[in-house]
């Protein structure tokens, strides 16, 4: 594994802390609806991470198997 990846990782598991923290501080202030918009709009994001990085796996495997 490269710093790359290892970074992505450390990455979407900073992001999703904090956006899980952010959600429960808006479910005390009885913000609910907000909270349930954070979270999604977190789970958006960190996707499109993991689909970035899966591109990227995917593009590597190719070069690595001559299949350009």
């Amino acid at each position: 594994m490269s710093s790359f990846e290892i970074g992505t990782i450390f990455q979407i598991a900073g992001l999703g802390i904090i956006i899980a923290i952010f959600a429960a501080v808006l479910k005390q202030m009885n913000r609910e609806d907000y909270a349930h918009w954070v979270t999604l709009a977190g789970v958006v994001i960190i996707l499109f991470m993991v689909i970035r990085a899966l591109a990227d796996l995917f593009q590597e495997i190719k070069s690595m198997f001559l299949f350009q």
